[in-house]
C-alpha cells in the first residue's frame, strides 16, 4: 500500500476544534487563512494531508439543536449540518491562495478492513499527486468515536500511519505538553523533546478545553500510535500565527516526540 511518495516531506496536520475556532464559538477564517498561507510558503519542500475537527462548532454558528441537551444523536446531527459549512470555509480560503482542497470522511471501521485501507491510500495518492489537499474528518453521522472522546486525535494518528507520513503535527491550544510540576506551580514549562511515552503519560495533564473533546490524554494516545510506526510527532500551539513554519525553524516552544 505504498503511496508512491514524492521527494517532499509528507506532513499529517491535525487541527483541533480549539485551534479552528481560536477558542471562540465560531470557526476562524483567519486561522484557516494562516494555515493556507503556511502551506503555500512550504509547498516546494512539504506536502500536507489535513485531519480537521470543527464540524459541530461550524453548525452551532447556524443552528440551535440544543433542546435535547448533549445527546449523541444531536451532536451527530450538528456534525452533519456543520461539515459542508466547514468544507466551504476551507475551500474558499484555500482557493484564494491558489490551493485546491478535497473532503474525505473516515470511520474507525475503515482502518479495520484491508480493502478500505487500500481504497483510502489509493484515493489520497491521486489527490496529492494532483495537488489537492485532502481534508479528513470523522464520518460523524455514522460513527461516534471521536464525538465522545478524542477530537480526531486517534483518527489522525491512524491516518498518519496508514499514509506512512514523515511527520505528524498535532495543532492544539498549548505550547506542546507541559510538565506536571510546572502546571501545579502555575508556571508552565514545555517538554521539548522525548522518546519516552510512559514518562509523557505521567507528566501530561488534561488541558482546558472550550470546544474540543481531546485533552492531552487522547493526544498522547495518538503520539503512541505514531511512534509505534516510527513516525515523529510534534505537539504545537496552533493558536499562534505561523505555527508550522515557526516550529520547523525552531522559533517557538513545542514538544517533539521522536521515534525510538
Amino acid at each position: 500500500m505504498e503511496m508512491g511518495k514524492s521527494d517532499k516531506i509528507r506532513v499529517l496536520l491535525k487541527i483541533g476544534t480549539n485551534v479552528l475556532t481560536k477558542e471562540t464559538r465560531n470557526i476562524s477564517r483567519g486561522k484557516i487563512e494562516d494555515i493556507a498561507r503556511q502551506i503555500v510558503a512550504l509547498k516546494d519542500t512539504y506536502e500536507f494531508v489535513i485531519v480537521s475537527s470543527g464540524a459541530i462548532a461550524a453548525a452551532k454558528q447556524f443552528v440551535n439543536l440544543e433542546a435535547n441537551g448533549k445527546e449523541i444523536t444531536v451532536k451527530q446531527a450538528l456534525a452533519s449540518i456543520g461539515q459542508p459549512h466547514l468544507m466551504r470555509i476551507f475551500q474558499e480560503n484555500f482557493r484564494e491562495l491558489g490551493l485546491l482542497s478535497s473532503q474525505c470522511l473516515l470511520s474507525y471501521s475503515d482502518f479495520e478492513q484491508r480493502q478500505s485501507k487500500v481504497n483510502i491510500v489509493n484515493t489520497i495518492k491521486v489527490l496529492v499527486k494532483n495537488n489537492y489537499i485532502p481534508i479528513i474528518n470523522e464520518n460523524d453521522t455514522v460513527a461516534t468515536d471521536e464525538i465522545n472522546f478524542g477530537d480526531n486525535d486517534k483518527l489522525a494518528a491512524l491516518t498518519a500511519v496508514l499514509l506512512k507520513v514523515d511527520l505528524f503535527v498535532i495543532a492544539t491550544n498549548t505550547n506542546g505538553i507541559y510538565t506536571k510540576r510546572s502546571i501545579e506551580e502555575n508556571k508552565v514549562e514545555t517538554i521539548i523533546e522525548t522518546t519516552n511515552i510512559q514518562s509523557l503519560k505521567k507528566e501530561a495533564e488534561k488541558s482546558i478545553s472550550v470546544q474540543g473533546t481531546g485533552g492531552m490524554g487522547s493526544k498522547i494516545e495518538a503520539v503512541e500510535i505514531a511512534q509505534q510506526a516510527a513516525i515523529e510527532t510534534w505537539v504545537v500551539n496552533g493558536l499562534k500565527d505561523n505555527f508550522i513554519i515557526d516550529a520547523i525553524q525552531n522559533k517557538t516552544k513545542f514538544t517533539k516526540i521522536t521515534a525510538k
